[in-house]
């Protein structure tokens, strides 16, 4: 496919998730209806929908409408690749005067929710703007090496051999930058022998924060995926419980478990194993420091949506805090960057909770190369 071709490909799909449907949807669909289309057609068609999606606001701006062609055009007009737009072959039409652009307003060049740009704001202070920037990006792809298994240099030189290129990032100990090949990574021997896992530095970083020793009793309450009961499983010998509410995300652990040597039990009833010496809560949150792998989210969520997820949020806190032991542990953990979500979060807690302390904070933006995260190491007395 011309680039031209693929500009067009992602205009079609970008009036379907305008419409309504998922991404991921839409772009499995265009896929099976175009066979002719190779892996680097279908990765670059890829790319330019969820580039046009991070930048949605700036772009339809540049390209005089919220539509995919105005979206396409706007990236276009950013890139200096006005030329895609050619009408030669498959290419869209040239730009005429219904595709008049202007410069982005203030907010508009934010590519974030104008409602939340005070909130935003607030919550990450002279960080905002750059952060907001760096959200316009794609966000790296890293790699948690499995100690049990293998160490940095290991793991580096098992990728080398299949052509992915990686590198230590200092964001935690056992994350590896990927920055050559990243596509090859799930048929790599490194992956399917469980020397490594593909996890966001900050993930990473969040786990590492975590007072983890031989013989604990541990549960990953909101586990989602598992990835980080594997990277909890990797520091220490523990007895470690998985729960989540949508059991069907936890499918694969056990297989990935078995692919990392180390065991995680899923429990429908986190109860049943209490009390626990120490309980993670990766809670649902509106996934605002994760923007750049999600941006679908980004446009999708509302005041309603926020404040339901806060109110779910403090109902997890309540309902793990019974189950930790006298001295143990209740981490809370977000990929937010709203306070609302996170350090408020955690103060309301102990106004509604006497008998616990709070005795660290941390807090992660992309700045630092991975997601925005937030955690709050909480301690019963």
């Amino acid at each position: 496919m011309t680039p031209g071709a693929r500009a067009a490909a992602a205009i079609a799909v970008l009036d379907r998730v305008l419409a309504g449907e998922p991404a991921e949807k839409a772009l499995t669909n265009w896929g099976r209806a175009s066979r002719f289309a190779g892996s680097g057609d279908r990765a670059a068609v890829r790319d330019l929908v969820f580039d046009a999606l991070r930048r949605r606001s700036s772009a339809a701006a540049l390209g005089g409408g919220l539509t995919g062609r105005g979206l396409v055009l706007g990236l276009a007009r950013m890139s200096g690749q006005e030329g895609w737009f050619s009408g030669e072959g498959h290419a869209p039409q040239p730009p005429g005067p219904g595709d008049a652009g202007r410069d982005p307003l203030p907010d508009e060049a934010l590519d974030v929710p104008a409602w939340l740009v005070p909130d935003l704001r607030a919550s990450l202070g002279e960080a905002f703007q750059p952060v907001c920037a760096a959200l316009r990006s794609r966000a790296p792809v890293f790699l948690r090496v499995n100690l049990r298994k293998a160490d940095l240099a290991a793991a580096v030189e098992s990728l080398a051999g299949d052509g992915i290129v990686a590198q230590p990032h200092d964001l935690a100990a056992t994350a590896l930058e990927v920055v050559e090949n990243a596509r090859k990574i799930q048929a790599s021997r490194a992956y399917l022998g469980g020397l490594v896992e593909l996890q966001d530095a900050s993930s990473q970083a969040v786990v590492e924060e975590l007072p983890l020793r031989d013989g604990m009793t541990v549960l990953d309450y909101c586990a989602g995926g598992g990835g980080k009961s594997l990277a909890m499983a990797a520091r220490a010998q523990l007895a470690l419980f998985a729960h989540d509410a949508a059991a069907h995300r936890m499918a694969d652990l056990p297989d990935r478990a078995k692919r990392a040597g180390v065991k995680v039990t899923i429990t429908p009833r986190p109860e049943a194993a209490a009390p626990y010496d120490l309980i993670l809560v990766d809670a649902p949150c509106s996934g605002s420091g994760s923007w750049r792998r999600d941006p679908e989210g980004k446009w999708k969520i509302s005041p309603q949506a926020l404040a339901m997820v806060t109110k779910t949020q403090a109902e997890i806190l309540d309902r793990a805090a019974p189950m930790v032991r006298a001295g143990g542990w209740l981490a809370y953990a977000t990929c937010s960057l709203l306070d609302r979500e996170n350090g408020a979060q955690t103060r309301r807690f102990l106004d509604r909770n006497p008998g616990w302390s709070c005795a660290r904070e941390r807090y992660f933006t992309p700045l630092a190369g991975g997601d925005g995260f937030y955690l709050a190491l909480l301690q019963a007395d």
